[in-house]
């Protein structure tokens, strides 16, 4: 079959799009491979760029792995962080919420499901990185959970309780019935996406009543 003109597999890219260019390319290929399993000529190949063109970019594996997810999760936390700032008159109840929404609906995408795996199957083997996933991403997204439960506890919507712990359980919540809702097999009693979300916040908003 002959491609048409301007098919992104035969028109020649710009040069400030080969970055994502690239990284679209690694999600598909640590996706398959695993981060171990990947070489970059898998990469270049996918991305149908020389394997030095990658280098001009990123140094390593590692390297590409960290832009993945600056360019997903840090920039979805960043969004996160400029809407709480900017609702924060808002309930506390109705911040957790959209936070919870906004998360939830993010972690069901594809993308973060490729991190997720990497991340629960192999980061144990790349200690560098896991220092970095842990203080950009656990840490960062615990800490604006945990000011919007010490907002609420200042303002007396919310029991007086630690605000990271609080965050912790909140984070172990979502994650947790995300990656069951990825493996319904194994969990036939859930009931939908919207359903599961619901539950979770009904339960955790009733563990912060005063």
């Amino acid at each position: 079959m002959t491609l048409a003109p301007d098919s992104p597999s035969t028109r020649r890219r710009a040069p400030e799009e080969r970055p994502q260019q690239i990284i679209d390319a690694a999600f598909h290929e640590f996706g398959e491979r695993g981060l171990a399993g990947t070489r970059l000529d898998d990469i270049a190949k996918r991305a149908q760029v020389a394997k030095g063109t990658i280098y001009l970019y990123f140094p390593n594996k590692e390297a590409l792995f960290r832009e993945m997810v600056r360019t997903t999760i840090v920039v979805a936390l960043s969004e996160a962080e400029a809407s709480q700032e900017a609702h924060k008159d808002a309930s506390s109840a109705s911040q957790i919420r959209e936070f919870a929404t906004r998360s939830w609906n993010f972690h069901r995408t594809d993308r973060v499901r490729v991190l997720k795996r990497l991340v629960h199957d192999e980061l144990v083997n790349f200690p560098d990185l896991m220092a970095f996933y842990a203080d950009e991403v656990i840490a960062r997204g615990r800490r604006l959970m945990a000011s919007i439960v010490e907002r609420g506890i200042t303002r007396g919507e919310f029991r007086p309780v630690d605000p990271h712990m609080a965050a912790r359980m909140y984070s172990a919540l979502l994650i947790s019935h995300s990656t069951w809702c990825n493996n319904r097999a194994f969990h036939p009693q859930l009931g939908t996406d919207d359903q599961v979300l619901d539950e979770i916040l009904g339960f955790y908003l009733h563990a912060l009543k005063p």
